[in-house]
């Protein structure tokens, strides 16, 4: 918002310097982004306006701020409107009809015949220059000079180019046209809200005004608009169609229907003022029923207690009124009633918000030693921060997109026996379904990287945590109760990883090698929950599993933790590889964290390093091709060996013709460790001959030399 200086001395009763105002807005809250030197020695400053706080677009908005925080006083501009007229009543020049008051909670016109127009007076284009507006002529200058002043858009038609002389405010036709002030033809939605004569759109209400009805040199008669809109309608209209003005900025931040009478009249006089004209008798008023005045109470106590200081309540009270508040003081509490123009004073916090800036932030007392409250990291916290760890580690992308798919997307990865749940919400277009899946989104963020042309060494690895919902209806696509046992809702573990290779073609080794990587990502998922990764199994895909006609059934698995389905792992089809447009394979998994979160063990105990060396022996035992590790390390967990430490993986060894067919060479390593002294080599080999003869009496191994 830029504010002239000179502007807001004509609005307050004693003078501030540019180095005040500036100190003063920033205290309070509006922070000055930059400072200008202008014509006449005044000074222009850029200052920063929260969303909320609609009423400090304005120069009054700015000098009431001010006053409340020096003491000084608002000196408002003086509005007189001739008396008598024309003798002709405004709503015998203008039919005013307004068929959405919901969307338009009101909208006044004033008729005034006979003006001139001309250059606008030095004075108002040096108040306009000052605030970086450029002089257009008598008429549309006052409309920009009331803005600025009161921060209230007002519109100015020429009533002679208005079909019928009427006013319609109506929702667009879908497709209709409109020629707007900038000379750009805009063709409208339903959605789109304008101002209208009897035959077509003649602007777009709150946003800019049309071109077939702008006053120009042969202009003698005007109609003065001043109204107030819905927010969401404006900001939805003036972003779809690339629109920002001043207007729209005001209007997005809501103005309340009984702050126009004022600016409004200013506007009407300065139009007499400056181009002539005589008013018609009476103002067109068209809208919904006036909201009530609001009273929001603050307890004197907890404002006291929220600042951290002793506040007297009759301080409170003056704050209070300073910035245009009735108050009245009842046991303790203040019943404050709020102006209509602050919108953004709802509850108790706001008002206390109120006392705390005007009587300064410097106020509220420091601790030499800040009170710290520190939280444990809750398990399932834990567990994700891990399982993030290790994953980015590997070269995956945590992503975070949205729980909303399109129909068709959903249906491919919906669990068997489930409905999707789509939300009956125009706003949400082509995507109304809550995911059934984390992997679409997955999906749909692998095209984006497609489509930005990234290139990963390894290809794009991509992961998410994620809800993911479902529901049991017979009827699908009707969304129920959420609260209702025929809906779920789960956090799922999504994966997606490239097919590596080169080319748009892969190999079915090349699948595999992806599938084998991706395997080692879940084992990696399970460590960092803290479990032994030995405990997941794979097991072909059925009905009961997982199945969708995305996967691809030759190329995917469920994945079991002990007893329990964890998940699935699988290749992307090629008619959905095709759907989604992307140029290589994939592969994907997805994985219940509250299966993950619900048997993670807590983190490993921390602990001193040993004093004394370990003695490792290497073991290539030969064993049955269906042998699995997690027999392995049953059998030397129950052996109960003798300081015995740890036992790892080492590598296997496939060859017929010397470990002979259908067989593999499985090396391991054990370590042992004695906490008070160093081993000798010996006092392993009982041991470790012990653990031979256990693996060849259950696993049928023999030793390979």
């Amino acid at each position: 918002m830029h504010v002239s200086v000179a502007w807001l001395n004509r609005l307050l009763d004693r003078p501030v310097t540019p180095d005040e105002a500036e100190h003063v807005l920033t205290h309070v809250g509006f922070p000055i982004e930059t400072r200008e030197a202008v014509g006449d020695g005044d000074t222009m400053l850029d200052v920063e306006v929260t969303s909320n706080r609609g009423d400090v677009l304005s120069h009054v908005g700015c000098a009431r701020e001010i006053a409340a925080a020096t003491g000084r006083k608002v000196v408002m501009p003086r509005v007189e409107l001739p008396g008598g007229g024309t003798g002709e009543a405004a709503s015998k020049a203008l039919r005013l009809e307004n068929r959405t008051p919901e969307a338009c909670p009101r909208f006044t016109a004033r008729v005034i015949r006979g003006v001139k127009f001309g250059p606008s007076p030095a004075w108002m284009v040096a108040a306009l220059e000052s605030v970086g507006q450029r002089s257009i002529n008598n008429v549309v200058d006052v409309t920009n000079y009331v803005n600025f002043e009161y921060g209230q858009p007002s519109h100015v038609f020429d009533l002679k180019k208005l079909a019928g002389a009427a006013l319609i405010v109506r929702f667009a036709s879908e497709g209709e046209k409109l020629r707007t002030l900038d000379d750009k033809a805009r063709t409208l939605k339903a959605t789109d809200l304008v101002v209208a004569d009897a035959e077509r759109a003649q602007s777009l209400a709150g946003v800019i005004g049309g071109a077939d009805s702008e006053v120009d040199t042969s202009t003698t008669d005007v109609v003065l608009e001043a109204a107030t809109w819905d927010p969401v309608t404006i900001r939805t209209a003036a972003r779809r169609l690339g629109i920002r003005t001043d207007a729209s900025h005001r209007f997005e931040r809501r103005v309340h229907p009984t702050t126009i009478d004022e600016p409004a009249a200013r506007a009407a006089a300065l139009i007499l003022e400056l181009a002539g004209g005589t008013l018609c008798d009476g103002m067109l008023d068209e809208g919904g029923a006036r909201p009530a005045v609001r009273t929001v109470s603050m307890r004197t106590e907890r404002c006291r207690m929220m600042l951290g200081y002793a506040l007297p309540d009759a301080e409170m009270i003056s704050i209070m009124e300073a910035l245009g508040l009735g108050v009245k003081a009842e046991a303790r509490t203040l019943a404050c009633t709020i102006p209509p123009h602050r919108l953004d004073l709802e509850r108790e916090i706001d008002l206390i918000e109120e006392v705390a800036r005007i009587a300064g932030y410097e106020k509220i007392p420091t601790l030499d030693t800040l009170p710290v409250r520190a939280r444990a990291a809750q398990r399932t916290e834990s567990v994700r921060q891990r399982i993030a760890g290790v994953l980015t580690g590997m070269g995956f992308y945590e992503t975070v997109t949205f729980s909303f798919v399109r129909p068709a997307d959903a249906a491919d990865f919906l669990p068997p026996g489930m409905a999707r749940i789509d939300v009956d919400d125009e706003r949400r277009g082509e995507e109304p379904t809550l995911r059934p899946s984390v992997v679409p989104s997955l999906l749909r963020c692998r095209r984006a990287n497609q489509d930005g042309q990234v290139d990963q060494p390894g290809g794009v690895r991509l992961f998410e945590v994620s809800s993911v919902f479902a529901g049991t209806q017979a009827e699908s696509g009707k969304a129920g109760d959420a609260s209702s046992p025929t809906h779920a809702e789960h956090r799922n573990l999504a994966l997606l990883m490239d097919v590596p290779g080169t080319g748009r073609k892969r190999s079915q080794d090349d699948v595999q090698a992806a599938m084998r990587v991706l395997r080692g990502a879940i084992d990696q998922v399970v460590g960092a929950a803290g479990l032994l990764p030995s405990t997941i199994t794979l097991k072909p895909m059925t009905p009961e599993w997982t199945v969708h006609p995305a996967c691809d059934p030759a190329s995917s698995a469920g994945v079991m933790l002990g007893e329990k389905p964890l998940g699935y792992m699988a290749l992307l089809s090629a008619s959905a590889q095709k759907k989604h447009d992307l140029d290589v394979p994939v592969v994907y998994a997805e994985l219940g964290m509250h299966v993950l979160e619900g048997q993670a063990a807590p983190l490993r105990e921390v602990r001193p390093l040993p004093a004394f060396p370990a003695i490792e022996r290497d073991l290539s035992i030969v064993v049955d091709e269906a042998a699995r590790w997690a027999e392995v390390e049953r059998i030397v967990g129950q052996a109960g060996l003798d300081l015995f430490e740890a036992l790892s993986y080492v590598t296997t060894y496939r060859d017929p013709a010397k470990v002979g067919k259908g067989r593999k060479s499985l090396t391991l390593r054990v370590r042992f460790r004695a906490p008070d002294r160093t081993l000798r080599s010996e006092e392993a080999d009982a041991p470790i001959a012990s653990l031979v003869e256990r693996f060849e009496r259950e696993l049928g191994a023999t030793l390979r030399a």
